[in-house]
This record gives C-alpha cells, structure tokens and sequence, in this order.
C-alpha cells in the first residue's frame, strides 16, 4: 500500500500539525497512534490543533470552554510539541489560525471524520506552501462549496475506503487511517489505552476520600461506585432521577454492605445536580467535578471499585486505568465501546432509535450483577 503523505516529504519535514476536533475519549485511543507516529519520524515536532466545535459568540460560555480539561492531559504528553487550545471563540480562532500560519508547517493533516471538507479547506488556510492531506466524503452533485473544499488537499483518504465492520472497535479505524497516512503500522496489542495520573493527583484523591470519610482499608467497608449520567449532549445524558432510582437498588443490596456513590458532575451542571440532590437526599453519596486539573478525574477513578458512565469520556478513561465499567450506550456506535472487554459490561439502549435515557436503572442494576458474577467488583 502506497502512503498517502510522501516519504520524501516527511523525511525532509520538521513538524507536523494534526488537526482534529478532539475530546478526552479520542484522545484515550489517539495517544498510541502518535506516540507511534513520533518513533517512527523522531524528527518531527508534534503539533495538534483541538477544534472546539462548540465554538461561539456567547462570552459567558468561554470560560468553561477555556478551560476544558483535555488540554492539561495533552500539554503534559511528552510525544506532543505544542497545542492550540484557544479555539473557543471567533476572537481567539482567529489569533490560533494567524499564530499557526508563522509556523509555516510542510505537513498539516486533518483527522476530523465530521465534516471533513470546513477542515480540508482550514488545513490550506494555515499552510498554503505545505502538503495538506486529511478525510474526504464523497458529495453530492450539488454541494459545490463541499467538491471546491476539498480541491485544498493534495491528499484525501475516503472514509469508505478504510473497512469498519460492525465488530471493530475505533481503535482499528485509526490504525487503518495512521497506515495509509504514514505507514505507521500499530498493531493491536499496542493499541490498549492507557494514562499515567502523576502522584499528586492520586495523593489528592486519597485525600478526598478521607474527606468524604470512605475508608477503603477496612475489609467491612463497602464497594465504591463512580457514576457519570453526563455527556456534552443531552440527548446522550442520563436522567437525574434514575440516577436517584439506581442508587436506592444498590443501597438496598445487602450483600455488598454499604456502598458509597461517587457522581461525576460537569461544572456548569453543579448548581443544577447539587440542588436537586438536597432535596433528594442519598446516604453515602458525594458530588465531585474536576474542577482544577484534568488529572483529578483520573485519579478518584482509578481508586474506585467500579464506573458506571454513559457513553462519554469516562467508560474510556475506566479502561485505560482498568477498573471495571458499565457502560450505558446507544447500538448506533458500537466501535466506541470499553477497550477492556473482560472488565466492563455494556447496556445497551432497546433499539437503533433509542437514546441512552431509554435504558432503564434496572438494567443498570442487572450490569452491575453481572460485573461481580464475573469478580472484578
């Protein structure tokens, strides 16, 4: 297979700038084709652009999107050089774009898989001296705007092109992709995800949790579930109260003694989750948010005894730290399921239609059974 970017290219090219609108659970699986990518052309500086597509005009939602906490992980990975994280506003787009033009990149490549013809034509924008390459959807005769977007590339990679059965995780889309690309081939035992929390955050969790009087020491202490209802839609969000209904069920299994709920809440949803809890009062249940570092996430995960999530971040994060996970999904994206299969249960929504508020706190309940059937809880 001929790569798509010329070797002659590469070999001649300083760096790169990787253009992609990417969240936490891309960038769960994303590392590893990087950090690939890095020790096969060690001489290529590393860049990557985070378009935020909930980019707006609206100042007082900049703040929280300023502060995402994806860029903490990706500034503190050694295989990446620089990021442009400022992308949240038309304002700061436009500083990101003309400081990204100065750097004269001779390779830009877009990884957007959504709408990949708005990123063939930006790639041009910042670099129209170097070799742009990225996705290509075949338009249809009367998208004009589409068919001149992507003439910006000197190559396009059909997303049809590259095989995605039904049984394939995402992790092999992007190996196929970073093969055509580059000739990086990453096999699959090296595509496990994977994220080392430095130790102060770990240390700030063991200290929440004294906080929060949940002492893991003691053998007659009960099982520590973290739960995410949340998503950035919220159409893909879980109802606060089956949230409330899943909590009661588990509170009622004896054989599991008494288990303390940890619940994962966005920042601008505290207020929100906060009073709704206050009224409806659960023992034992705390609210947390990363509100500080992105590691802080992480770290109380990875000292829980199980995760229950939407399909969102979270589930992901649960497999690369290997604490066991239910998983609520659609069946419409089965590729985005837990990478550790072994350690993880998926609840799927009734139909293709479904959304994930269609399943209910009992199926949840019978996916945490299965998971201590299984002995990882």
């Amino acid at each position: 297979m001929q790569q798509l970017v010329p070797p002659d290219v590469l070999a001649s090219a300083d760096k790169i700038l990787f253009i992609a609108p990417l969240a936490i659970g891309d960038f769960t699986y994303w590392q590893n084709y990087f950090v690939a990518f890095a020790k096969q052309y060690p001489h290529i500086k590393i860049d990557v652009w985070v378009d935020e597509v909930r980019r707006t005009r609206c100042f007082w939602r900049w703040e929280s999107l300023k502060n995402y906490s994806l860029y903490d992980w990706l500034e503190s990975s050694s295989f990446i050089n620089k990021v442009y994280r400022e992308t949240y506003s038309p304002g700061t787009c436009k500083k990101s774009l003309q400081q990204a033009q100065r750097e004269h990149y001779p390779v830009v490549v877009s990884l957007a898989t959504l709408r990949p013809y708005t990123y063939a034509k930006l790639a041009r924008i910042i670099s129209p001296a170097g070799f742009v390459a990225g996705m290509v959807t075949k338009p249809k005769f009367f998208q004009v705007r589409q068919k001149l977007a992507y003439k910006n590339l000197d190559a396009g990679l059909y997303r049809n092109g590259i095989n995605k059965p039904a049984t394939n995780h995402i992790t092999d889309f992007y190996a196929q992709l970073m093969e055509q690309l580059f000739g990086v081939v990453v096999p699959c035992e090296k595509r496990a995800p994977f994220i080392e929390v430095p130790r102060q955050w770990i240390t700030f969790a063991k200290l929440r949790f004294l906080k929060w009087s949940i002492d893991k020491k003691h053998k007659e202490f009960g099982k520590v579930f973290f739960i995410n209802a949340f998503a950035k839609g919220t159409k893909r969000c879980w109802p606060l109260h089956y949230l409330l209904m899943l909590m009661i069920e588990l509170k009622h299994q004896d054989q599991w003694g008494d288990v303390s709920f940890i619940v994962n809440v966005p920042p601008e949803e505290y207020h929100v989750v906060h009073n709704y809890f206050t009224q409806h009062s659960v023992n034992d249940m705390y609210l947390f948010s990363a509100q500080h570092n992105f590691f802080q996430l992480p770290a109380i995960i990875s000292i829980c005894d199980a995760v229950i999530s939407v399909e969102t971040s979270v589930m992901h994060l649960a497999s690369a730290l290997k604490v066991p996970v239910v998983a609520l999904m659609r069946t419409k994206n089965p590729e985005w399921r837990p990478w550790d299969e072994t350690r993880s249960v998926i609840v799927y929504a009734p139909n293709r239609q479904s959304w994930v508020k269609d399943i209910t706190p009992q199926q949840v309940l019978e996916g945490v059974r299965m998971l201590i059937q299984r002995h990882f809880i």
